[in-house]
């Protein structure tokens, strides 16, 4: 409960920066080493916010960063010097320890340091599949999964994912989640157009699969209202966006907002976070959506953009009735940006409703590329809503017929919208105010396949 003092200096707080939204500021050192202040991740526990900023890469490159508390004037304060790179964060309810960064809190504040991770970057803390009261599973950035005794905070290696899956190129494991009977890890590791070294993992205790082998970044799914898993990626055609229901994984498609976050490292860290009570906020690819946690009749339809951005926003949360978004704002990087000087970020504060002022929903995408096709080949459906202008662009290596198929309620009843034919190239405007959840593309023809939907 906020106290009429706190609230006193809250309402201070915001009266000095004149108004919502504001910033709390953060820094590493100026040097000798110059890298990130990137905020890995946020979490509200024991009457605060808590903060771990990173650097990039090892934990000798960059110095001055560590684990931060904000109180409920908006003052932070620095409790421990740590120069590594994290951004996990996890309740653990059995044993009331809030698991951020390497460092386990408990419910009066008290903080310890897991010295075993001291040399590892760590991306996601996730409920354990056997032993969920007495162990987490802890995944780094290297791929390796641990697990970690709650109460002595001693860690246990259990899986190579790098190994597993043979990765030769430099790995860059990002989200990671426990629901319905598997762990789910991503691996953002995408560096060129054709690399299939990154990938979406699943783990159901004895054995691995790959989902996919294009670059993945987060996983998100609650304990209750039937624990659908939403993962996040992208391939050189679109956003991929997947759902587990009841065992069984789809996967849907999404327009891209920006081309600045295709590159492995420039993507910290976008999240699907629950901002509003049972109400999902995700961001990828440079967008903003609303997300429905829930998948009614089995399907997924509650999918909305809310704005297009430029901001690395490796975490969020909501705090005393804000939305906090984390930042990594001004990054030298070994001075490789040699007009940027000390590594800085902000926690931006304002209202969830804040984000409709930001950029007007737009982007690109499709479901093929290049794409060989034989007769009756469906595409990944793509979503509709929630633009103005559409714009479809195909081009094909022979003449061929395209059937565009909609679907306007969003269950997966399929309606025919028109049959194109296509010669070498071909676009379609969309009337001006037509819209459907989502819509796919139907191949009447064997052919090589360009599909990408422009929207504005």
């Amino acid at each position: 409960m906020v106290t009429r003092r706190a609230f006193s200096h809250l309402l201070a707080a915001a009266a000095s920066a004149q108004s919502l939204p504001f910033n709390v500021g953060f820094k590493s050192d100026t040097g000798p080493l110059r890298s990130e202040c990137g905020i890995g991740a946020l979490m509200p526990w024991a009457d605060g916010l808590w903060a771990v900023t990173y650097n990039s890469h090892t934990p000798t490159t960059g110095l001055g960063l560590g684990l931060y508390r904000i109180d409920e004037t908006l003052k932070s304060e620095r409790l421990h010097l740590h120069n590594g790179t994290h951004a996990n964060r996890f309740i653990h309810k059995e044993s009331n320890q809030c698991f951020i960064g390497p460092y386990a809190i408990d419910m009066a504040g008290k903080w310890k340091f897991i010295p075993e991770f001291q040399n590892h970057r760590l991306t996601s803390t996730m409920r354990h599949l056997k032993d969920p009261a007495n162990l987490v599973y802890m995944l780094t950035m290297e791929g390796l999964l641990f697990e970690l005794d709650v109460a002595t905070l001693k860690p246990r290696l259990v899986a190579d994912i790098v190994k597993q899956f043979n990765i030769q190129a430099r790995p860059h494991f990002k989200g990671g989640y426990t629901a319905q009977g598997r762990v789910v890890v991503t691996n953002n590791g995408f560096y060129e157009f054709g690399d299939s070294q990154a990938g979406l993992f699943q783990w159901d205790g004895t054995t691995w699969s790959a989902l996919s082998r294009k670059p993945h970044m987060d996983v998100a799914a609650r304990e209750n209202m039937g624990s659908v898993l939403f993962a996040t990626g992208w391939d050189e055609s679109s956003v991929l966006f997947w759902a587990c229901i009841k065992g069984t994984w789809r996967r849907y498609r999404l327009p891209k907002a920006s081309h600045a976050f295709a590159h492995a490292w420039q993507t910290e860290w976008m999240r699907i976070r629950e901002v509003e009570t049972e109400h999902y906020l995700m961001d990828i690819q440079g967008m903003f959506y609303e997300l429905q946690p829930i998948a009614f009749q089995d399907s997924i339809w509650g999918v909305k953009p809310v704005c297009q951005h430029l901001r690395i926003i490796p975490d969020y949360c909501a705090y005393r009735g804000m939305l906090a978004l984390g930042g990594n704002q001004t990054t030298p990087n070994a001075d490789n940006n040699a007009v940027v000087g000390q590594p800085q970020s902000g926690i931006w504060f304002g209202k969830t409703d804040d984000l409709w002022n930001w950029g007007k929903p737009a982007g690109w995408g499709g479901p093929w590329r290049k794409t060989a096709l034989k007769k009756g080949d469906t595409s990944d459906p793509f979503l509709m809503t929630g633009f103005d202008k559409k714009v479809l662009h195909l081009s094909t290596d022979r003449l061929v017929n395209i059937r565009i198929e909609i679907d306007f309620l969003g269950d997966g009843s399929w309606q025919t919208y028109a049959t194109l034919d296509v010669g070498r190239y071909l676009h379609h405007i969309f009337p001006s105010g037509f819209s459907a959840h989502w819509v796919r593309l139907v191949a009447l023809t064997d052919c090589t396949a360009t599909a990408e939907f422009i929207y504005s």
